[in-house]
């Protein structure tokens, strides 16, 4: 019998170690990765509507060429814009335009973000349900939560 329940704890924790930690780690990168895309999205439609606000019809900027090799341009109408909308492809947009589609973006994002935390919620309760499995096996006490704390 004690034989038995050693292999089951055993195979609870690797589960754990190889299933749900993994997982785990992968759900937070993806949910890191949509927060850069939300991050991006929100800085551009703050530079479009700074454009906007000031009247802004010609600019002289910095554009980063790779490696931190940077090269001065010149925009002589900035009334149209390139947005990036993935795989590579990148669409010509008026101010009102590309508003327009960055709100679209940025509420597809953050449903986005929440499916991601709903997830990692997930596997965190799955990760807790099979410790308290292995601590039942092993016939330890609950623990119990510290004074002063509400779970």
């Amino acid at each position: 019998m004690e034989s038995y329940r050693q292999d089951k704890i055993q195979k609870f924790e690797e589960f754990v170690d190889r299933r749900l930690k993994p997982d785990l780690v992968r759900a937070i990168a993806e949910r890191d990765k949509v927060f850069e895309q939300q991050k991006t999205f929100s800085d551009l439609r703050k530079n479009i509507e700074n454009l906007e606000k000031n009247s802004v019809t010609r600019l002289r900027t910095l554009i980063n060429l790779g490696s931190e090799v940077y090269m001065q341009a010149d925009v002589p109408d900035t009334q149209r814009i390139f947005v990036d909308v993935g795989l590579g492809f990148h669409v010509e947009f008026t101010w009102s335009e590309a508003l327009n589609y960055i709100s679209q973006r940025e509420e597809k994002i953050a449903r986005q973000i929440e499916e991601y935390t709903n997830q990692i919620a997930s596997i965190k309760a799955q990760i807790k349900l099979v410790c308290e499995g292995i601590r039942e096996l092993l016939q330890l006490p609950a623990e119990k939560p510290l004074p002063g704390h509400v779970f």
